[in-house]
């Protein structure tokens, strides 16, 4: 019989994906949500076939993370908030990140799971260096040095480590540190890491601060989760999974190209610095730019490729793909005036 594997956070968007990967692969996949009556909530997963099971699990309990974790061969702990604001707390965001995974990690090593393979962030590892070096799997942010999110990646992670020191016979622990997570939707629930996208389209974003990202395309994460459960040498591992920088002009222009010919007004010009940091005072939402304005995330991906034999696909695809799904699933709605014959 094939292995069973747990999946937390089912509903989320890089979850899902794991779970279509995992069921193509041909593995039983158990996965949590917190309210099994929103059935309305998975419905595109339940589409997907396969053997596939919901139970319920929350972060924030205890309850249900014991039944979760029983009889299942692995763990994928993809999970975590990821806001699309600064929490006007940063416990709020820390306690929630720490706790969760530390919940998920005693029931697996109550229930002798083999291997847990936590999605952290390359937050937990590019942020508050005195250089701007390419940073590698042995670079960890300077949490002093950071705001609430990549605080809250890497005490979550760095939780997991000393946890998995503390067990040395419990769950093998890998870990992944994904850049920005481009790729299409499976449902309708978008990620925080859509929103550049989605304004540019929308043009509710009027020009385009100067922020870079190390992106990723979402369906090559997971088979990235895949391989790190699969493959017998990654255990005691955390492996960057991100391209060379793209800078939100660069996505603009990708858009552009795309969009543009189907009656999509692209923003062009650059925002000054000053005015984006005026701007997020009243829109919570541009204020998790503010940290990023001027940083290139410079990371290499060069371990998971030679250790997993992981690979990306082309970023044009990744943006465009995007998009698409954000305009079919009626998030981005049709040009004024409807499209116009490319």
């Amino acid at each position: 019989m094939s292995p069973r594997i747990l999946v937390t956070g089912a509903t989320g968007f890089v979850a899902g994906h794991c779970i279509a990967e995992l069921l193509r692969a041909g593995y039983r996949v158990r996965a949590t949500v917190r309210d099994l009556d929103a059935a309305h909530r998975r419905a595109h997963l339940t589409a997907l076939g396969g053997d596939l099971e919901f139970v319920a699990a929350d972060l924030g309990f205890d309850t249900g993370w014991a039944a979760a974790a029983h009889g299942v061969d692995g763990v994928l702990h993809v999970a975590s908030p990821f806001p699309s604001a600064p929490p006007k707390h940063e416990d709020d965001l820390i306690r929630p990140a720490v706790d969760g995974t530390l919940r998920v990690l005693r029931a697996a090593a109550d229930a002798g799971v083999r291997r847990v393979v936590q999605t952290s962030s390359t937050a937990a590892i590019a942020y508050g260096h005195p250089d701007s070096g390419v940073r590698t799997e042995a670079d960890w942010t300077v949490v002093s040095k950071a705001t609430a999110y990549p605080k809250s990646k890497t005490l979550a992670e760095r939780a997991a480590w000393d946890f998995a020191a503390a067990h040395p016979d419990g769950p093998e622990l890998v870990v992944l540190n994904p850049g920005i997570i481009l790729g299409p939707l499976l449902g309708t629930a978008t990620s925080t890491s859509h929103e550049p996208i989605r304004r540019l389209l929308t043009r509710e974003m009027p020009g385009m601060p100067r922020v870079t990202w190390a992106p990723v395309d979402v369906r090559d994460l997971a088979v990235a989760h895949r391989l790190a459960l699969e493959t017998p040498a990654a255990a005691g591992n955390r492996y960057i999974c991100a391209g060379d920088p793209l800078t939100l002009p660069e996505i603009a222009r990708l858009l552009a190209a795309e969009f543009g010919p189907l009656g999509y007004r692209i923003p062009s010009r650059t925002i000054p610095d000053f005015v984006v940091r005026a701007v997020a005072l009243v829109d919570r939402s541009v204020a998790l730019t503010v940290p990023n304005l001027g940083m290139r995330e410079l990371v290499s991906a060069d371990k998971v490729r030679a250790e997993l034999g992981w690979d990306m696909r082309p970023v044009r695809e990744s943006v465009v793909d995007t998009a698409e799904s954000l305009i079919r699933a009626g998030i981005v709605p049709a040009p004024a005036g409807g499209f116009v014959s490319a």
